[in-house]
């Protein structure tokens, strides 16, 4: 049986532990911190992502878990509308799926339940990785893999390792806020309001919770208490956005100091030469981190985790085993032995790089537009949006088709 070590327990990690199990893959995944207990903020699950969970038996959990109704989309901080949209008209541009809204948490806790058992290693890091052999350094000792998954996060290690001349993560010129909130009688509405450089984002989820996010364009560090809640940051939100249209106000005075959370955001501007290297495989924001303008991080980490079970199969051309029809399941050269992680893995680069480099670029670009502050920059990009809406809506509708039309794999 084939061996994998995946390098942490995020969304992509997990993700691709199930894949390969189901492909017949012995996984181990090694998380550093002490407990799976997320971040207390909320993701978008959309109609790309939520084909690559059925193939590993996810899916349907998650689309119960939606609690988004009517219309949704873009509007100006006094309340009206610059471009709308519906679950109704998503739906029936994605083949009746639309976007689950939904606590980090609780697709941790989808993913997790289909581990097969002690497959988690909590607060346990890797050290080190050699890409040509697939040895990791754990602190009790080294252990020795066919694939190594490096989902470690957007200031990976692993690949400063393996690509250390690359340029690293940029700061994308804003600072972010994240909150849940307890929203009850609040309408099911999904939308962002954008003001002069400012956005606020409101995510219905179930169970009478709202999820708020924030973006502000202020110089990397600014304010008081990056990273970390508190009453200074819940303060800063009202003073930002509390004389935004209703029920921003209103949701900002249900808010608990103590959930808010901020963050700088930055993401990887130049585009990696190659997602793998040896035995490597890099996933997610390790591999492509992008700003959140399209909901698309967490959707990426997912996609790249069943293309990636998809291109190494059961592991035996890394293994050197036999195949199906009794025939040697090496490279093609046909050495006798084992693969060379390279020839394997370059496919997943192929399915994966150019796709993902195209949404982090179009991410960035997004962001950019968020940041304009200029009162005439602002008015012209507000008439843009509406008149591109009410003159073309079908075009609008179908910006993000490339996106969401995307299928994984065949078996």
């Amino acid at each position: 049986m084939a061996r994998a070590v995946v390098i942490g327990a995020g969304i992509g990690g997990l993700t691709a532990a199930v894949a390969l199990q189901r492909r017949g893959w012995d996984v181990t995944v090694f998380e550093r911190a002490a407990s799976l207990e997320p971040v207390g903020s909320g993701l978008a699950v959309a109609a790309n992502a939520l084909k690559a969970l059925d193939t590993i038996g996810a899916g349907d959990e998650i689309r119960k878990l939606s609690a988004v109704q009517g219309a949704g989309g873009v509007r100006r901080s006094d309340g009206r509308w610059l471009m709308r949209t519906s679950v109704e008209a998503a739906s029936a541009r994605n083949g009746g799926d639309s976007v689950v809204l939904l606590r980090r948490a609780d697709l941790v806790d989808v993913l997790s339940s289909h581990l097969e058992p002690d497959t988690l290693r909590l607060n346990t890091e890797v050290s080190e990785v050699d890409p040509e052999s697939g040895l990791v350094t754990l602190p009790d000792g080294p252990a020795e893999a066919d694939l190594v998954v490096a989902a470690d996060g957007i200031h990976s290690p692993v690949r400063s390792a393996l690509f250390p001349g690359h340029p690293a993560p940029r700061y994308a010129g804003v600072t972010s806020w994240r909150v849940l909130i307890p929203a009850e009688g609040v309408p099911g509405q999904a939308y962002e309001s954008w003001g002069r450089g400012k956005v606020f984002g409101v995510m219905p989820l179930a169970g009478g919770t709202s999820y708020c996010y924030a973006t502000d364009t202020v110089p990397a560090g600014g304010g008081v208490g990056v990273g970390v809640g508190g009453g200074d940051q819940l303060a800063e939100l009202r003073r930002l956005f509390g004389d935004w249209h209703s029920p921003i106000p209103e949701l900002l005075a249900a808010a608990s100091p103590e959930k808010v959370l901020r963050n700088d955001v930055h993401y990887l501007a130049t585009p990696l030469p190659a997602m793998h290297r040896g035995r490597v495989a890099l996933l997610g924001d390790a591999a492509h981190a992008m700003t959140p303008n399209m909901g698309q991080g967490a959707c990426q980490a997912i996609e790249d985790a069943v293309v990636l079970a998809h291109v190494v199969g059961d592991g035996r051309r890394f293994t050197g085993g036999t195949g199906a029809d009794g025939g040697s399941a090496v490279s093609p050269a046909g050495s006798g032995g084992p693969a060379d992680g390279n020839d394997v893995l370059s496919g997943y680069t192929a399915a994966r790089l150019e796709r993902t480099s195209r949404i982090v670029a179009r991410s960035a670009a997004i962001c950019r537009v968020t940041r304009m502050r200029g009162p005439l920059a602002v008015r012209l990009r507000d008439t843009m949006m509406a008149l591109s809406w009410r003159l073309a809506p079908s075009s609008v509708n179908g910006a993000m088709d490339e996106v969401f039309g995307w299928t994984p794999p065949s078996a």
